[in-house]
């Protein structure tokens, strides 16, 4: 009898009889570096042992084609005998060891700054360090291992540093026709953690040490060059605060033991919660777009080619039965709507890339298409504020924008060539708030609700935040750098259910649930100032916590004019003013209504929603010292219900205590059951994990949920 890894063997054998890839696909070579046994080896249910197979794609792009002439700088990238321009990127596989119990879905994970996100948000009981995530070891209850799903990751971030298993390809840079090098602006808003006097030019909030830096063309920041410019570095307690000027004689580029072109020095010391911000002459830019069409390539590949040009076959099982999904968090979600935006999804020959998107808690674009782009960079009410990361239009059907006067939505162009992939786009409260997702939700002005194309389904988690924090949460104040504790409400069992109606719904024709959002006309999406939070106080229920500052604040949008050679309807093209100039009218935001707990009406409420044990959000504040206490960057709260009516008639809070909503274990297990039941009903939980929630209660009573 054949064993599985002859008959695998022969298939290999097999695939070196086909025909060779289409030159249009792209990967004109595939390098096997290593295939090991993935998660330590471990066995998942029916599927059994996953394999790692680590690779290094090579790939090519025509400048001439047209699928390819929206990538800014294509054109001035170096290229070689045939006229292509060439970039290489890493690839990562976990699949069965069995082909055979592959689930015919191949789900592309976008790398998030390099880092693996999937098996994180997906399986449950993750453990170790990203490190440790990103190099396969741990996959937790292992829920997409047992389902037999091949996940597939690829680098597309060009200024990634490497370490801890982060992954990036190598890109060319951009270079004038007569081989001098590309120059341009740059801004790169700087904050740090500690007090230190040297920063690396990259160092914002989200990009850190991770993230190479743009050299600036000269080291000496006291002579103007000779066209007059002259580099500036301010500093600011708040994001709408006057920027003050921080002389040229006190501070310069490089170590302050150093000169070099890739960091700065601060002598009297950069400070935590201030915006420190330095505009310079940048040179050398990487073509950063060729980030979308590695994603369009490899994709193609993966789905379509039996083998390389020089054979080496395709690792992974496809065919007319496979299905593709592409996921992308965060960054990696404004990632995938620009890249159907762009018109990526359409391959070079005319067909259609992924099957299924779900870009998640990824409100907004990514400028990843400019000259000197900063992928790393995100939105926020007080850090990178201003950055090119929600340009019109800001929804999938067509709208039109009175402020810029277009008429655009998210699929046009995949409209035209009939290449749209069916979407469930899925965010938090907290970027209703701090990330401005309604306009996705209304017209450009909030006065409407917009339309929803037949291939979309929107998901909104009612009262969570952009990612939630590990348990236990602090037992004392400060709470890291917010005000209040973070909010720990899951998106875990929201998105596995996602997950598993996108399959049904992409692979057996099983139309998914009707999106679940607030809206204008339910009252469940309102201005901020119409929010009805309660009054809660100050309150000591084990833990001391102050009270929750509702102030109405939102996170402010404006068309901001980066230059004339800017595009705004694609958030790609050449930044040529900086800091950009802000127009004065504003777009329509709008957030969550509550209800008498404060936690959101509208939305997927999930199960700890359906038997809360404290008011979740999808705000919170910094601490007073740190950047005038706005919102505290990606953070929701979560302040507790008291433990009896004692408690909360001796602090005034109005909400009741958990002794009134459940005056025994059992009370709390049925309101848990209830809530579970709905959402299976609804087919937002899939009843394995309404099993285990509702088991957990019954285990621990109230305490256990988040």
């Amino acid at each position: 009898m054949l064993n599985i890894r002859t008959l695998a063997l022969a298939a290999t054998a097999l695939a070196a009889l086909s025909p060779i890839l289409p030159a249009d696909a792209r990967i004109v070579r595939l390098e096997i570096l290593r295939t090991e046994p993935a998660y330590g080896g471990a066995a998942f249910g029916d599927t059994g042992a996953y394999e790692r197979v680590v690779a290094r794609a090579h790939g090519e792009l025509d400048p001439g084609t047209p699928a390819n002439a929206v990538i800014q700088d294509l054109g001035l990238a170096p290229r070689n005998a045939r006229g292509m321009v060439e970039y290489t990127t890493q690839i990562e596989i976990a699949r069965p060891a069995n082909p055979a119990k592959s689930n015919n879905i191949l789900f592309f994970d976008v790398v998030n700054r390099g880092s693996k996100r999937l098996n994180a948000l997906f399986n449950a009981d993750i453990t170790g360090t990203q490190a440790q995530v990103n190099n396969l070891e741990s996959a937790g209850d292992g829920w997409l291992q047992k389902l037999g799903t091949t996940m597939i990751w690829f680098g597309w971030q060009g200024d990634i540093l490497p370490g801890d298993g982060r992954m990036g390809p190598t890109l060319p840079v951009a270079r004038n026709r007569d081989g001098s090098p590309v120059t341009g602006v740059v801004r790169s808003e700087l904050t740090t953690s500690a007090a230190t006097t040297t920063l690396n030019l990259s160092s914002g909030w989200f990009t850190g040490m991770t993230h190479a830096a743009y050299p600036t063309v000269a080291t000496d920041n006291t002579k103007p060059l000779p066209d007059g410019f002259a580099p500036t570095l301010t500093v600011r307690a708040r994001e709408n605060a006057p920027r003050e000027v921080i002389p040229a004689a006190s501070w310069r580029f490089g170590a302050c033991d150093k000169a070099n072109d890739t960091q700065i020095c601060l002598p009297a010391g950069f400070q935590p919660g201030k915006l420190y911000e330095v505009i310079y002459r940048a040179r050398d830019p990487q073509v950063m777009g060729i980030g979308f069409a590695i994603a369009r390539d490899t994709a193609a590949f993966f789905q379509h080619a039996d083998r390389d040009a020089s054979g080496t076959a395709n690792p992974v099982v496809h065919g007319p039965k496979t299905k593709s999904i592409v996921f992308g968090q965060s960054q990696s979600g404004r990632f995938i709507r620009s890249f159907v935006a762009l018109g990526f999804n359409k391959g070079e020959d005319g067909k259609q890339v992924f099957d299924a998107a779900m870009p998640h808690i990824g409100g907004g674009l990514m400028p990843l298409n400019l000259r000197f782009s900063q992928p790393g960079r995100a939105w926020g009410q007080q850090v990178d504020h201003d950055y090119p990361a929600y340009d019109f239009p800001f929804t999938y059907a067509r709208e039109t924008d009175p402020l810029t006067g277009r008429t655009q939505g998210l699929l046009d162009r995949c409209e035209a060539s009939r290449t749209c992939p069916l979407i469930f786009h899925t965010a938090t409260a907290l970027e209703i708030w701090e990330g401005r997702q309604s306009l996705g939700l209304t017209d450009p002005l909030g006065l409407r609700d917009a339309k929803e194309p037949a291939g979309v389904r929107t998901y909104i988690l009612a009262s969570t935040q952009h990612a939630p924090p590990g348990l236990p949460l602090p037992a004392r104040a400060p709470f890291g750098l917010c005000q209040q504790q973070s909010n720990p409400n899951p998106h875990t069992w929201t998105l596995r259910a996602a997950f598993s109606n996108m399959i049904g719904w992409v692979r057996d024709g099983k139309a998914p649930p009707a999106s679940m959002k607030p809206s204008i006309a339910a009252g469940t999406l309102v201005p901020a100032d119409r929010v009805h939070f309660p009054a809660i106080p100050a309150t000591n229920y084990g833990t001391e916590r102050p009270a929750p500052r509702y102030t109405s604040a939102i996170s402010t949008l404006h068309v901001l004019d980066f230059g004339p050679g800017y595009r705004g309807g694609d958030s790609s093209g050449v930044i040529t003013r900086e800091p950009p100039v802000a127009g004065t009218a504003s777009y329509g935001i709008l957030v969550p209504q509550v209800d008498a707990d404060g936690i959101d009406i509208g939305g997927v409420r999930n199960v700890y929603l359906g038997a809360p044990i404290g008011t979740y959000t999808g705000w919170n504040s910094f601490r007073p010292d740190l950047f005038d206490a706005g919102f505290c960057n990606f953070s929701g709260s979560f302040i507790p219900f008291a433990a009896t009516k004692a408690d909360r008639v001796a602090a005034a809070d109005p909400r009741p205590s958990l002794e009134e909503r459940y005056p025994s274990k059992d009370a709390y297990v049925a309101a848990v059951t209830k809530a579970a039941d709905a959402l299976v009903a609804g087919r937002m939980m899939l009843p394995d994990d309404a099993r285990r929630v509702i088991g957990e209660a019954a285990d621990k009573g109230v305490r256990s949920a988040p």
